[in-house]
């Protein structure tokens, strides 16, 4: 594709990155990317993916923003309490770089809509914080065919992966095979979060969107980083298919999002 001055000018410091260039640019420039959830982690995703040119980002939440989510969920402002957080999303992702189509889907994601909604997005970004939405947008991602990077935070934790069942990979259910019983694991408003490690993670979570998307560098998928900020220590463990998971193996029992039960709906961390 032709880049006027300014493309040139904004994406100066990835077009003379070798690993990007020019193409890898115009890549980006016509990639769609969906977010579930405009929090702590949907924050710095959407954000650091509309500065580097994501030509199309989703945001799909159904809550309002409140004068907690201030403390980390760095998309909003003060003067956006009270109002939708997809709006306030697409008015602060449209004032960073006004060339992204920002896409609001205010409403919560369900098996009913989860698998039209996935399917219309080149990859999924999965900033959610609660079980029952992350497996249901695993499941999703696994029979619409699409890569997941996901991403989760609490106190001073986190953890990220990359879940490409299309291509031989493990799935979220490989590692985590079914929810956990409710209220078995605290939310961030029960337990709390340092703000700043959404950042991190989020920021995180941004670059292994980019690198899937540029198919440059090592992917994470079959692998799980798990990071203690308190130590300031990250591990990488492998993480192989299994073989009698529900959803991806040879003989899956998974086979539509209706046989299941999920509970809950989007809550962006």
């Amino acid at each position: 594709m032709d880049f006027s001055d300014e493309q040139i000018h904004r994406y100066a410091r990835h077009i003379i990155l070798n690993e990007v260039g020019g193409a890898g640019q115009a890549r980006l420039l016509e990639s769609k990317v969906l977010v579930i959830g405009a929090g702590g982690l949907g924050s710095p995703v959407a954000m650091y993916l509309a500065a580097a040119g994501v030509g199309t980002l989703g945001i799909v939440d159904d809550d309002i923003v409140d004068l907690s989510n201030l403390q980390r969920q760095i998309l909003h402002g003060t003067s956006d309490v009270g109002s939708p957080k997809v709006e306030s999303a697409a008015r602060t992702l449209s004032h960073l770089n006004p060339e992204v189509k920002v896409e609001a889907h205010q409403h919560r994601l369900t098996p009913a809509n989860a698998l039209d909604l996935i399917s219309a997005y080149d990859l999924i970004c999965d900033g959610s914080d609660n079980f029952a939405t992350r497996f249901l947008v695993n499941d999703a991602c696994h029979l619409a065919k699409k890569t997941l990077v996901s991403a989760a935070i609490l106190r001073f934790d986190g953890q990220l992966s990359c879940y490409k069942t299309h291509a031989g990979g493990p799935c979220y259910r490989c590692i985590f095979k079914e929810p956990p019983p409710p209220e078995s694991i605290p939310s961030c408003a029960q337990a709390g979060v340092l703000g700043a490690i959404a950042g991190w993670l989020g920021a995180m979570q941004a670059t292994e969107t980019l690198k899937e998307l540029l198919g440059i560098g090592e992917s994470l998928s079959g692998q799980l980083v798990m990071v203690d900020a308190l130590s300031c220590e990250m591990r990488k463990i492998k993480v192989k298919r299994d073989p009698d998971c529900l959803l991806c193996s040879d003989t899956p029992t998974i086979r539509d999002l209706s046989s299941q039960d999920y509970t809950g709906h989007v809550c962006s961390a």
